[in-house]
């Protein structure tokens, strides 16, 4: 949706004529539905100003067109600026500019993020030219028009009150200022430059109406792209029951309609496949030209499964297909043919860094979706925040008047193949009873270190193999490193020190090269896989006379996945005691489940470590 459109021409008389400002807020109000923030009237009157300026230059044509505000359909991204017309070849073009009022920016160790002063202080946030790129390549991904109408489109960023901005222009930021150039105060001639070499001629084909009317549909490009990158890739072959989920899945997205949803329900425990055969879905859907997303709430397992279809760490062209479960309490009513929600279990009711967003995640995916799959394992529920369950699902697909599908992934391809592992450690942790109490004859690398030097050392040796082992703990230690990178988190006895991930690490510390001198946790490994894992245990886990006791409050108070146990427990301690008995034991099970071939453990307590010893002498 197009908020503003008009020739150069109008457009620099309505700046001129200090009309802009007032046209935009009410076309605002009536296409949006809502009133406009004082900030955002501020960066209009501002902003457009500037860009005003920049178009005076005669060569560019007064009749090639401008949009302000253009909402990128199925997200909720707008682009600031877009001037339409043709090339010196006659070729359809539209320029993209990000517009930012920014006068501070300082660099990180992050690919495509910088800081600024926003609201008072100082704040992450990406880089204007890789935010315009996005666009563009979501535009070029998904807008038919674009593909059809053979348009070129040309993404900049100009960052029109910043006296220096050297960062922007880094080595480090380079492979996103090439794709858009960033354009800073003193870069008024060269930002006209930019635009004349890419609109030489008019708008005489009305570019920006056919791409405000162009169908929402993925481009053959980008389905031969993604096709191409799971071709030959081994993490993603699908075995036995996991092609029968994935044929099933496919068959009821082309069943589905306007008028007949379809919620597909997929239950399966660590290392069934489930992550798998998501990942296939939205390549198949794409290619079947279905607007689909990857959804999970933890960041890491898009990360990940991104880079092992790129093999890079940067940021690329399929970003955008891998989104939160966050950002759909604005999206329309079957905006996408397909979403795919891996981890279905880490939902959350609310949305938001604070938790007032929305309603319910799993009502908002099922209401953007004409076709929802909801990949969980209720059994690795690990904060008080999750609320993906099968009851839950299916009481929204009810009300929303959806048809209701229930698939298992009964296989396992981790633990060597184990289910009885899996059995086994519910009876360790005391989950629930199991007949599987020995690891007798199970062909898995079990271990119980008295000294966390010694795991480590395992850990670093196993490692020289694939580098595919690495060290995980419960969120039993302060993270003091994140402001001063000099000091230690997780500190055992005199001998023992360790990191917890480094932030620049980002998501996808578990397959960062050096990451196996750092400690993961439960939020950067789940829904993930390794050779061999090494567990630290925390005070918050330990057996006494054989029974396993739990306590909440031994974890770090910087842990989110317990926040609001103490209001809970003032209005039900018994209730919030299970809770939290619950989530501390799934997230132990979680992380001792990581590995394929081994898992090697130290606890804090010895009498912990001499329980796990006579539960591995069992015989």
């Amino acid at each position: 949706m197009i908020l503003y459109s008009a020739t150069k021409s109008d457009f620099r008389n309505d700046v001129t004529t200090n009309l802009i400002e007032d046209k935009i807020t009410s076309l605002f109000k009536l296409k949006f539905g809502r009133r406009v923030g004082p900030s955002e009237t501020q960066s209009w009157r501002n902003s457009l100003m500037y860009m005003s300026n920049i178009l005076e230059d005669q060569e560019i044509p007064t009749d090639s067109h401008v949009a302000i505000e253009y909402k990128i359909p199925n997200t909720n991204n707008r682009i600031d600026f877009i001037l339409s017309g043709q090339n010196a070849y006659r070729q359809n073009t539209v320029v993209i500019v990000e517009l930012k009022q920014w006068t501070e920016i300082e660099a990180t160790q992050k690919d495509a993020i910088v800081k600024t002063r926003l609201g008072g202080g100082w704040v992450e946030t990406t880089h204007p030219s890789y935010q315009a790129w996005t666009y563009a390549a979501t535009l070029s991904d998904f807008n038919s028009a674009i593909e059809d109408a053979e348009v070129t489109l040309a993404p900049c960023a100009y960052i029109h009150n910043c006296e220096n901005g050297s960062v922007l222009k880094g080595s480090f930021y380079q492979e996103h200022t090439t794709k858009a150039p960033v354009f800073l105060k003193k870069d008024t001639q060269l930002l006209r430059e930019f635009i004349k070499k890419h609109v030489k001629y008019g708008d005489s084909k009305d570019i920006l109406y056919q791409i405000d009317n162009g169908k929402i549909r993925p481009s053959r490009h980008l389905a031969e792209k993604l096709s191409s990158m799971l071709k030959g890739n081994r993490e993603f072959i699908m075995l036995d029951d996991q092609k029968i989920v994935f044929e099933t899945a496919i068959q009821l997205s082309e069943s589905t309609h306007a008028k007949q949803k379809n919620v597909l329900i997929v239950e399966g425990g660590p290392g069934s496949g489930k992550s798998v055969v998501a990942i296939n879905l939205l390549v198949e859907l794409t290619r079947r030209e279905k607007t689909s997303k990857y959804v999970t709430k933890n960041a890491a397992p898009r990360a990940v499964y991104e880079q092992y279809l790129t093999g890079s760490f940067k940021k690329s062209h399929i970003s955008n297909l891998f989104v939160g479960s966050g950002g759909f309490h604005n999206t329309d009513y079957n905006s996408f043919d397909a979403l795919i929600v891996d981890e279905a279990h880490r939902l959350n009711e609310k949305s938001g860094l604070f938790s007032n967003l929305g309603e319910n995640q799993i009502k908002e995916l099922i209401n953007s979706a004409l076709f929802t799959v909801f990949f969980l394992d209720e059994n690795q529920k690990v904060t008080l925040k999750d609320i993906g369950n099968k009851e839950e699902i299916t009481r929204w697909a009810k009300k929303l008047k959806a048809n209701i599908h229930h698939l298992t992934l009964d296989s396992q391809y981790r633990c060597n193949g184990s289910q009885a592992y899996i059995a086994w450690l519910d009876n360790l942790l005391q989950i629930k009873s199991t007949a599987n109490e020995t690891l007798t004859d199970l062909n898995y690398d079990f271990k119980v270190f008295n000294d966390p030097k010694e795991l480590r050392s395992s850990i670093q040796e196993l490692n020289k193999i694939n580098d595919k082992s690495r060290i995980v703990a419960g969120y039993c230690w302060p993270w003091l490193s994140k402001k001063d990178p000099n000091k230690f988190d997780i500190v055992i006895g005199k001998n023992f020190k360790m990191q917890w991930n480094l932030t620049q690490d980002g998501s996808a510390w578990i397959i960062q090269p050096k990451s196996i001198n750092q400690v993961g946790c439960i939020h950067t490994c789940q829904g993930l896989e390794l050779d061999y894992v090494g567990v630290i245990i925390g005070p918050d886990f330990v057996i006494r006379n054989g029974v396993a006791m739990t306590d909440g409050f031994k974890r770090d108070k910087g842990d989110q996945s317990l926040k609001g146990m103490k209001s809970r427990i003032k209005v039900d301690p018994e209730k919030t005691k299970k809770e939290v008995d619950a989530i501390i034991k799934n997230t132990y099970k979680t992380l001792m489940t990581r590995g394929t071939k081994g898992c090697l453990v130290y606890s804090t307590d010895e009498e912990t470590r001499e329980y796990f010893k006579e539960m591995l002498e069992l015989k």
